[in-house]
């Protein structure tokens, strides 16, 4: 027997768009679908119009079709019956806009577990030197008395009586098209196709328990706010077989009493008097590291910033290791003395006799100014 033209049991034209083609095949599937036709010959027809659209809809079959005609797809279309159409699922997302109906998967797909977030406040100096804390963490975990199974041991759940085991149910109802069925997951079994009648005493049934775990996380060396650090493995469990979820520690930094932090650099605001500015001087300052010495020059302004190599934080790489450290930038102000002694104010005097006593010109940059800069971008010493 001569097979049929797939133009002709679409019913369009050799020239059709893919749109027309699809709408056709639309129409067609809608028509003589086995669940929905009454028609003796449906299932065949239906057959036809699957693997017609599954030819025409692709447009290197098309081209085979269109130039050596039956004899260029045979053994290409994959068709035993309407029960083994690969494209299955794109007919049913078609049918179901028409219909409003779906076919309930009954696979159960491995899925992974729930991620968990836990919040940690460390202190300043630890997001500089790194750290080990403890965290407690409640969650949910596989029962230990049923494993999961949420049945009482030396029980076992039973077919659904409502799907008999097939995870869904199906309704039949009367559209303007005729009968449709709709296909449901069943509502007794969650699609699990059996359900407990004997429930695990210590998890009611669900196969799951809280329990409250202490963990020990460690901080990796120059950690900032707001980063999250990955445990594998410590979320909820999976489902189905799949793999437990992870457990992402975010870390919250607090606010140090002296110290700032721009990028890998340490920011410190100390005070002089004007005796070491003018002068210069060799102080004593913090560090994470502990005090160190810092030389002042003579002459030294207000914003002016100098730079301690090597006494900031560990650059971070992505893998958590460390590559060197940043800096800290030390920020001077010149603190002018508000009540004198008499001693002082002499002194004073006899100092601004030698001084010039010209009105000095507007500067360009305040101190504001400078210090925005220094915020902004990189610092000079």
């Amino acid at each position: 027997m001569t097979p049929k033209d797939y133009y002709d049991i679409l019913g369009v034209p050799r020239n059709a768009s893919a749109q027309q083609i699809k709408k056709a095949f639309r129409q067609l599937a809608q028509r003589y679908h086995p669940d929905v036709s009454k028609e003796p010959d449906a299932e065949e027809r239906f057959k036809e119009i699957n693997t017609a659209y599954q030819v025409l809809s692709d447009p290197d079959r098309r081209s085979r079709y269109d130039r050596f005609g039956h004899a260029g797809v045979d053994g290409d279309t994959g068709f035993g019956g309407f029960s083994d159409f690969s494209g299955f699922d794109i007919f049913e997302d078609l049918f179901a806009g028409f219909t409003g109906t779906r076919r309930a998967s009954q696979r159960r797909t491995p899925r992974q577990g729930r991620d968990l977030s836990y919040e940690l406040a460390i202190d300043f100096v630890e997001a500089v030197t790194g750290s080990e804390k403890e965290i407690e963490i409640t969650r949910q975990e596989v029962c230990d008395l049923c494993r999961g199974d949420g049945s009482q041991p030396g029980t076992s759940p039973v077919r659904c009586p409502e799907c008999n085991g097939s995870g869904e149910v199906r309704t039949v109802r009367q559209t303007f098209l005729g009968s449709m069925i709709s296909v449901n997951t069943c509502p007794r079994c969650q699609g699990r196709g059996e359900v407990i009648t004997t429930p695990c005493e210590k998890c009611a049934g669900t196969g799951r328990m809280r329990v409250t775990r202490r963990l020990s996380v460690a901080i990796p060396a120059g950690v900032d706010d707001g980063m999250k650090i990955r445990i594998q493995g410590e979320g909820e469990p999976g489902e189905y077989g799949g793999p437990p979820g992870n457990l992402y520690v975010i870390i919250r930094v607090r606010e140090h009493e002296y110290f700032k932090r721009r990028n890998d650099d340490i920011l410190l605001e100390i005070t002089i008097n004007v005796a070491q500015a003018a002068l210069g001087d060799t102080i004593t300052v913090p560090t994470v590291d502990g005090d160190a010495q810092l030389r002042i020059p003579p002459g030294t302004q207000t914003g002016e910033s100098f730079r301690m190599r090597g006494k900031g934080f560990p650059r971070l790489r992505r893998d958590g290791s460390s590559a060197g450290r940043g800096d800290q930038w030390v920020i001077v102000q010149v603190a002018i003395p508000r009540n004198l002694t008499e001693k002082q104010r002499a002194l004073f005097e006899e100092l601004a006799k030698t001084l010039d006593t010209q009105v000095i010109r507007p500067q360009s940059k305040g101190f504001f100014d400078r210090v925005m800069d220094f915020l902004s971008g990189e610092p000079t010493s």
